[in-house]
């Protein structure tokens, strides 16, 4: 672990993603102090986060998260997480900004004294790339300036993406083409002139956050089953080797995905995914084990092609007291430096990749044509779902044996 203690003119980033397994209300009944508040947990001379960004994936019902119904689910994660942050955070906190597609939902806290007053032009955006560009896969984000604390000084521009990309092994390459549709159609309002005309993308930002749930998994080598892995994942020299095999380390190295962001030592906890409910250790035989949920990070300072970034992760671990759902929580705590003033913009930005992807000419028409397809569907859905009782199979049974029976009762004779 790093050195609590905070560099000066930094801010410290709490920042907390969790995939619910569409419970709804259901999927965090436990105390959230074990999940947004390590600080007070691990080390006492850890300072309060200055900024608090919680990230859900799969937070409801697919049917209700396609019809738009997740205000009353996020209001109550909302109330719950504010009650927690200002118990043990050691200030007052408010809500920035919400963000909200479907099942992937972005809270975003500030600390009143201090960085909260000085926040300002506050944006969100999201957008879907599951079929027919739906939301059950995609990405929302907040992003925000904040006004420099000192004359002379540099305004900053945080950037927080929340992501849920495609699932299962053999998905590697629509994982790998989510991302490309989430940088070029996760756009927003400029802040300030730019050479080239058009919206910003999310790299346009002092400082970018991109976490949850990637649903990257292990390279398969002959010799590594289930068990071995399972094994493996309980030592920290076996995780050594298991992360040598995580397909967003290989692919970020190849320069296929996350371009220019960087990552805390995620070895230094078991995989997160895929766990059997109600258990803290052991892994569903369904799935073989793997770091899932993620968080990475980049900053103005950070050169392209750096291999560490100049953002300190203070904590990145996992919580596995969690057991309503088949992920584990992630967490981390991170010290953003300050950048230095710049003089051609009123903010330093990220330095674009060597692999820079330009806004789509129309993200509107994938973003809308996925959210009225998912409208129809999710209508659809509940429909089944009410005609059969709470399950959608039966209702669609219930159907065709209704239609059955009235197109035969047609044809008898009078």
């Amino acid at each position: 672990m790093a050195e609590p203690t905070r560099s000066t003119r930094s801010t410290r980033v709490q920042i907390a993603s969790y995939n619910t397994n569409l419970q709804g209300n259901a999927g965090l009944p436990q105390d959230l102090v074990d999940w947004l508040t390590p600080t007070f947990r691990t080390a006492s001379t850890v300072d309060p986060p200055d900024i608090v960004a919680v990230g859900f994936q799969e937070l409801l019902p697919l049917h209700l998260g396609f019809t738009g119904r997740s205000r009353h689910v996020v209001d109550s994660r909302n109330q719950l997480i504010l009650k927690e942050v200002q118990a043990h955070g050691g200030g007052e906190y408010t809500l920035v900004a919400r963000s909200v597609n479907v099942g992937v939902a972005l809270l975003v806290y500030a600390r009143d004294a201090g960085i909260g007053r000085r926040i300002t032009d506050v944006q969100t955006s999201w957008t879907g790339c599951g079929p027919l560009w739906m939301g059950n896969k995609g990405a929302v984000a907040v992003r925000f300036r904040v006004k420099a604390e000192d004359e002379g000084a540099a305004d900053e521009v945080f950037t927080f993406v929340n992501v849920h990309l495609t699932a299962h092994s053999h998905n590697l390459a629509q994982r790998l083409h989510d991302y490309i549709h989430i940088v070029r159609t996760l756009l927003f309002p400029p802040f300030a002139a730019k050479a080239s005309p058009g919206p910003d993308t999310i790299y346009d930002s002092t400082h970018l956050f991109f976490f949850g749930d990637l649903n990257f998994r292990l390279i398969q080598k002959d010799g590594l089953s289930y068990s071995s892995i399972q094994e493996m994942a309980n030592s920290p020299a076996g995780r050594q080797k298991l992360a040598q095999l995580d397909e967003l380390t290989t692919e970020m190295r190849n320069g296929n995905v996350c371009n220019g962001l960087h990552e805390g030592d995620f070895s230094s906890f078991k995989p997160t995914y895929k766990y059997l409910l109600t258990s803290e250790t052991d892994y569903s035989p369904k799935r073989a084990p793997a770091w899932t949920d993620r968080i990475l990070f980049s900053t103005s300072s950070d050169a392209p092609t750096a291999l560490k970034s100049n953002i300190k992760p203070i904590i990145y671990t996992s919580v596995p007291s969690y057991t309503t759902s088949d992920h584990k929580p992630v967490v981390a705590i991170l010290d953003v430096p300050s950048p230095s003033p710049v003089s051609e913009c009123a903010f330093p930005v990220l330095a674009p990749p060597p692999s820079y992807l330009q806004p789509a000419t129309i993200p509107n028409l994938s973003r809308y044509t996925g959210k009225v397809c998912a409208w129809v569907i999710g209508w659809v859905w509940c429909v089944f779902r009410f005609i059969g009782m709470g399950r959608a199979g039966l209702g669609v049974g219930n159907v065709i044996i209704g239609v059955s029976a009235w197109t035969w009762w047609r044809k008898v004779p009078a």
